[in-house]
């Protein structure tokens, strides 16, 4: 098999990952914050682990302010669900995928508004429409770092700049770049970053968080036991316990830890050369092929996903040829993501996305060209 849709989980995962998870499972036997039994004190200790290294991995200097959450879309409805009030403004670019336009289509009935910014047909961002967008009732940027449909890379940097001049709140969805591309909240001036773990993060499913600067401004969207002040009837306002409710999954969060660690051993950079590389690769072998149409900026100015369409068959009849006669796992649709497809003029047809990882090679990415060259050559005589 050659799996070619790690924009939607990563795999395989590093072997490191698997035996936290098992150990993790077997022997984490307490609930965090639920007694000072062994078990439940050692699980307390590779939560905290894990949160540490996120910290450090995301350049967090309050590492309770991470919160735990069971994926990316529960951490970017908390953070626009539990920020935004009637009255209040939010601005997005027409890349976002639906974990923001529907929460925010949601809110819109409750009084949010919202402006969306158009990029250009390669899914780029230009930072000066954002900041012609905002107004006096804006309180958020929310901007996806990574396209999950082109790749493309955002300014981050440039838009956090603006969200500091004008002392507005600053999200961003790193689903697509947290674990591929360095990301410093301090140096983007990011006040609300949403991770999800089963991504370029090499975690298990199930896990993700949200970092919170400013706890005070979000309201919890899940509220109950959290194991400390429970003489109260209101929710504690201690971090992290504001926002996690319920028992949380400690083995996963330990094996997410794992993952993070094999990506500070290996080195950003050196996952970052190695999935560019391969995705150089399949940028030049696809456009030598008349017949595809490659959606999307060059190889350095996006991350390891390419969207494609070949002439005279479907993204999910292509999608399913490659399956059946090659093995080769990719994803076709519309990725959750209509306003980029709107963007890039595929929302009628979606594409066939290819999104390779750390542990694919050089050899997969030839053997995938070699198999589109020939689907190619079915279609044409059919």
């Amino acid at each position: 098999m050659i799996y070619l849709n790690n924009a939607a989980t990563s795999w395989p995962k590093p072997e490191g990952v698997y035996q936290k998870a098992d150990t993790s499972l077997r022997q984490l036997v307490g609930s965090v914050n639920r007694g000072i039994n062994r078990g439940s004190l050692d699980a307390a200790m590779a939560v905290l682990e894990t949160r540490e290294l996120l910290a450090s991995f995301f350049n967090i200097r309050e590492p309770e302010n991470v919160v735990f959450t069971c994926n990316a879309t529960a951490a970017l409805n908390l953070a626009l669900q539990g920020l935004l009030e009637a009255g209040d403004h939010v601005i997005i670019s027409s890349m976002e995928h639906n974990a923001v336009v529907r929460p925010l289509y949601a809110l819109k009935k409750m009084g949010v508004d919202f402006t969306i910014i158009p990029c250009a047909a390669d899914g780029t961002l230009d930072p000066r429409a954002v900041e012609k967008a905002v107004e006096p009732r804006t309180r958020l940027i929310c901007l996806t770092h990574a396209s999950n449909v082109t790749g493309t890379i955002m300014p981050i940097f440039e838009v956090g700049e603006i969200a500091r001049r004008h002392h507005l709140q600053y999200l961003v969805d790193t689903a697509q770049t947290a674990g591929e591309i360095p990301i410093d909240v301090e140096a983007a001036g990011i006040t609300l970053l949403a991770f999800t773990g089963h991504k370029g993060l090499l975690g298990p499913p199930g896990t993700g968080g949200l970092y919170i600067r400013y706890p005070d401004t979000v309201n919890p969207l899940i509220y109950g036991g959290t194991g400390s002040n429970s003489e109260l009837p209101g929710q504690p306002e201690i971090m992290p316990d504001k926002y996690e409710s319920g028992t949380i999954n400690a083995p996963a969060i330990a094996a997410l830890g794992a993952g993070v660690k094999f990506i500070q051993e290996t080195g950003l950079e050196e996952i970052r050369r190695h999935t560019l590389m391969l995705t150089g690769m399949l940028l030049e072998g696809l456009r030598q092929m008349p017949e595809v149409t490659v959606y999307g900026p060059a190889a350095e100015r996006r991350v390891a996903v390419v969207s494609i369409n070949i002439r005279g068959i479907g993204a999910g009849e292509a999608g399913a040829w490659l399956a059946e006669h090659y093995e080769i796992v990719t994803r076709s649709g519309l990725h959750c993501a209509p306003l980029a497809h709107r963007t890039i003029g595929t929302l009628a047809t979606g594409t066939l996305r290819l999104s390779p990882g750390y542990f694919n090679t050089p050899a997969e990415i030839e053997a995938t060209l070699a198999a589109i060259r020939e689907l190619i050559e079915v279609v044409r005589d059919a």
